[in-house]
């Protein structure tokens, strides 16, 4: 059998207050092209379809017409929540519908008999076996009395130990005769981030091991990391990417998905597919002047702007003149006055980020502890995810 595994699409992201809606659309449209002409079987889609809990109704329109499109001709399409997405939303909302129309959707973690391990006979007559593992909290699956009487590092093993057994129940049900995959949304140890994702939710406490992989399966297909790569195990294990750079972290990324082919005893064949509908993220710099004569070069890519000259009011407002896709402005560290380079914004920039901010305070403190900053981000995510 041939699938496409795909993942973190992230549709609703705005950037530095632009909407992406547009270049989504283009994006999907191309991933349901590279479906169509693959003919795959299968559509794996790994996790974070939005980018947040609380998607607008655009998006929602958007993510159900691509999810409708993949199934034409009798696919199966198989959508896991990821730690973007509200497993609420997917589960009491998208699941009911879509199921009536072929495409299998998981927002919790289920039982192998309650919809936890999905059966199907691909197009090409073999079997099919897929254990879905959607994005698991560690606030969930450590318990609350022992994440008050643990350490940090009890509670890093006992996430590890409590996803592998989870996947063991899952897996149970593979067979030598059956084509047997796995979909899960988490960061394996090794994994190289992509640049955009939430950082409270890829740091060590959230780490499964990829032994909890069985050598029974033929794929492990994985969503989280926006950087599309291959992870070392005792099956082959793969990272589809993100079809669009996320943010200016990911600008080096070629965003993509992966066309997989399968059959029962032997391992899968992994073929790499770019995309190259979204609009290119840059970094660039210079002086005003150099800025200004590389503006025709730039096309449409959104840019991060890197000024090499001293801060002076209304510094932005001409880079932005001369560079109308420019979404940050920052000064050249070299530039900037020594009492101001330990922040992250200047004049006419970007206000600096809570994250940001807190880092800078403990650096002011002389305070260096990365769990005081990994608790902090997995606290400041969380309200995020509250507040939608």
């Amino acid at each position: 059998m041939k699938f496409l595994h795909t993942a973190d699409w992230h549709v609703g992201k705005v950037l530095r207050g632009r909407s992406r809606f547009d270049e989504h659309v283009k994006v999907l449209d191309e991933l349901v092209g590279v479906a169509l002409e693959e003919d795959v079987d299968a559509v794996i889609v790994a996790g974070d379809v939005f980018d947040g809990a609380v998607p607008t109704p655009p998006s929602q329109a958007l993510v159900m017409r691509t999810l409708m499109a993949l199934q034409e001709g009798g696919r199966e399409v198989v959508v896991l929540a990821g730690n973007h997405d509200d497993p609420r939303l997917l589960d009491d909302v998208y699941r009911p519908v879509l199921r009536q129309l072929g495409i299998r959707v998981i927002g919790r973690f289920r039982r192998p008999d309650a919809g936890g391990l999905l059966s199907w006979t691909a197009r090409t007559g073999e079997p099919v076996r897929l254990a879905a593992m959607p994005f698991l909290s560690q606030r969930y699956v450590v318990r609350a009395l022992e994440a008050l009487t643990g350490t940090p590092d009890q509670h890093n093993r006992d996430y590890a130990h409590r996803f592998a057994r989870l996947a063991e129940a899952l897996t149970e049900g593979f067979r030598a005769d059956t084509v047997n995959l796995i979909a899960a949304h988490g960061t394996l140890p090794g994994g190289r981030l992509g640049g955009g994702e939430r950082e409270a939710q890829t740091i060590f406490s959230y780490y499964f091991e990829s032994a909890a992989f069985p050598p029974s399966a033929h794929y492990a297909a994985l969503g989280h990391l926006h950087r599309r790569q291959r992870m070392p195990g005792p099956c082959p294990i793969w990272y589809s990417g993100s079809p669009i750079a996320v943010d200016f972290g990911e600008e080096r990324n070629t965003p993509g998905a992966l066309v997989v082919e399968a059959s029962p005893g032997r391992p899968a064949d992994v073929r790499e597919v770019t995309l190259e509908s979204a609009r290119v993220l840059r970094t660039v710099t210079g002086t005003l002047g150099e800025l200004e004569a590389m503006a025709d070069g730039l096309g449409d890519a959104w840019l991060r702007v890197v000024v090499a000259e001293k801060p002076r009011a209304g510094l932005a407002d001409d880079v932005r003149e001369v560079l109308p896709n420019a979404l940050t402005v920052d000064v050249d560290e070299a530039f900037r006055p020594t009492a101001s380079r330990r922040r992250t914004a200047v004049t006419g920039a970007d206000a600096p980020t809570p994250r940001e901010l807190f880092r800078a305070y403990l650096d002011h403190k002389g305070h260096e502890d990365e769990r005081v900053v990994a608790l902090f981000d997995r606290l400041y995510d969380e309200l995020d995810e509250r507040e939608g």
